[in-house]
């Protein structure tokens, strides 16, 4: 019945437009989700918006299968409960509504509830008239049903609290006890690439049929070398990259934020004057295009944000240094191929063998060059296993962890805007755990001779073999 589709949104005569996520109901297109997204589209990614769309849409489904409910608290209650517990009957196994909704996360339930609160809270204070008996509003069905939600929430928040969730019964979502919490427990491995596999990837890994990919190798040296986060280097130019001039041997590299980077120098005015400008003016003016974290399909690459050096943009601080070094041999291999190609887009990784050549190189291709590249050396392609993109960027922070790197420092390799983000990709694994232990342990004997135990253990019963 809800279907989320891309729009064009054009608030003026000029024809310039921005794409959204959109939510088209059965009446059209969910206009309150619309003005919100576009309320929001300065500082809010598209992913977000994505998802803020799938929890409406969730919502009002839910209001589809329980038209008689006629309690607002209970309504909202209830929805905060079947994200928990699902929508199935335990014993049968059936779902009558037709929802078929599994039991979520407490955390993704928990996000689900924050983009509903956000967007309610927006929409009482933005359209508080909606809501009210008026024959001259316009608005569709849904229209009016979302409206009268914001309201009826507006009305019950104060019982509601900041979570829905917060009051629902145990014996429901069997997530929560009334005074109790659940337990906490580590995250498991840190999913960090294996490092002594790292050179055997880019060498065996990346060369198939006699032929090496020398791009998936520098993508992947940025990330395991440098330590970016695995759409960064699809916003890369081909200018952002030259030699270090305080190392000639070593790449000195620059991605530049998306919108707010400054273009390149090369950038000339119609008399062929340099100009200056960020990058988006740059690639409207010369490409007609917007900044990839704002295309709604298959190129699009996000950027987190985070800590800049300089002007908007992220160095790269390679560690070790020889891999800075390995960057620029493969980079000028590299350039070879591209230099035959014509290309409508600055971007510096693009399509080589399959169409469009020339085109964006995307994050789905990488993603399936590098688990390609997995499996040709031996390794299983899994998030926990560290053999995906991000594993390299754990894999970087344990690197300067274990190297002993003060962590003010680590905040500015990693490009973290707090001392608190490096915490998950610097925790010691459970191997480095027992290794400690055990070093640990051996320097107390040297301390106290005599008063720990022996490796041995004398038993009764016990044969021991010398």
């Amino acid at each position: 019945m809800f279907v989320t589709v891309k729009a064009r949104v054009y608030t003026d005569a000029t024809g310039v437009y921005t794409e959204l996520p959109a939510l088209l109901t059965p009446a059209g297109v969910l206009e309150p989700l619309l003005d919100y997204c576009l309320h929001r589209s300065h500082d809010r990614s598209l992913t977000w918006m994505t998802k803020v769309n799938r929890s409406v849409r969730m919502f009002l489904e839910y209001l589809q299968t329980n038209p008689a409910e006629r309690d607002t608290y209970r309504l909202f209650q209830n929805f905060a409960q079947r994200l928990y517990t699902g929508t199935f009957d335990r014993q049968t196994g059936l779902d009558p509504s037709g929802l078929c909704w599994a039991p979520r996360s407490p955390q993704d339930a928990s996000h689900i509830v924050t983009h509903l609160t956000d967007f309610f809270d927006w929409l009482s204070e933005m359209r508080p008239e909606a809501a009210k008996v008026n024959p001259r509003y316009a608005g569709g069905a849904f229209d009016r049903q979302a409206d009268e939600a914001a309201y009826q929430y507006r009305r019950s928040k104060a019982f509601l609290g900041h979570t829905w969730a917060a009051n629902a019964s145990p014996a429901e979502t069997g997530h929560r006890v009334r005074g109790q919490r659940l337990p906490k427990v580590e995250n498991g491995e840190p999913p960090a690439f294996p490092e002594e596999r790292f050179e055997e990837l880019l060498v065996k890994g990346f060369c198939a049929a006699g032929r090496t990919d020398y791009r998936g190798m520098l993508i992947t040296l940025l990330l395991h070398g440098a330590g970016f986060r695995e759409s960064e280097p699809f916003h890369l130019y081909i200018p952002d990259v030259f030699p270090d001039p305080a190392n000639p041997r070593q790449a000195l590299v620059r991605i530049h934020h998306p919108s707010h980077g400054t273009a390149p120098a090369d950038w000339r005015d119609e008399r062929g004057r340099p100009r200056k400008g960020n990058r988006a003016e740059y690639l409207a003016q010369r490409f007609g295009l917007v900044p990839r974290t704002e295309l709604m399909d298959s190129r699009h690459a996000g950027w987190k944000g985070g800590m800049h050096d300089g002007p908007y943009y992220k160095q790269a601080y390679w560690f070790v240094p020889e891999y800075g070094e390995w960057f620029l041999q493969l980079w000028h291999r590299y350039l070879e191929q591209v230099a035959r190609l014509d290309r409508d887009h600055p971007f510096a990784f693009v399509n080589l063998g399959r169409e469009p050549v020339g085109g964006m190189y995307c994050l789905g291709q990488y993603n399936k060059a590098l688990a390609a590249a997995c499996e040709r050396i031996g390794l299983t392609v899994g998030k926990a296993l560290g053999t995906t993109a991000h594993g390299h960027r754990h894999a970087y922070g344990r690197r300067l962890k274990n190297a002993g790197i003060d962590k003010a420092l680590i905040r500015r390799c990693m490009h973290h805007a707090s001392m608190e983000s490096q915490e998950v990709y610097t925790q010691a694994n459970t191997r480095e755990a027992f290794a400690a232990l055990e070093a640990a342990a051996q320097r107390l004997r040297g301390k106290h001779a005599g008063t720990l135990p022996a490796s041995g253990l004398s038993l009764p019963g016990i044969e021991h073999n010398d």
